[in-house]
């Protein structure tokens, strides 16, 4: 960056519009494009079907966990969803 000449705001702006730096590009440069938001939001989207579906793979009809920790001397009961003796 030795060659380079930082740009004023109130310079031409680089793009060619013949506006000044501050009234034209100044503010698109820390800016995220309309083709970055839609990325984001379909990352977001993906996570969140990911995460739902791998939930519903951990779960039974009852919404109950699969493999739940009964304490001793008690059983699961698919059918209430809870551990209760046997």
């Amino acid at each position: 960056m030795a060659g380079r000449k930082k740009i004023g705001r109130n310079d031409p702006c680089s793009c060619g519009s013949g506006r000044k730096y501050k009234n034209c590009c100044v503010d698109k440069a820390g800016r995220i494009s309309p083709v970055g938001w839609i990325a984001i939001a379909a990352a977001v989207l993906a996570v969140g079907v990911l995460g739902t579906l791998l939930l519903r793979m951990a779960r039974d009809g009852t919404g109950a966990a699969l493999s739940p920790t009964c304490p001793p001397g008690q059983v699961w009961s698919p059918e209430h969803g809870h551990c209760h003796a046997p």
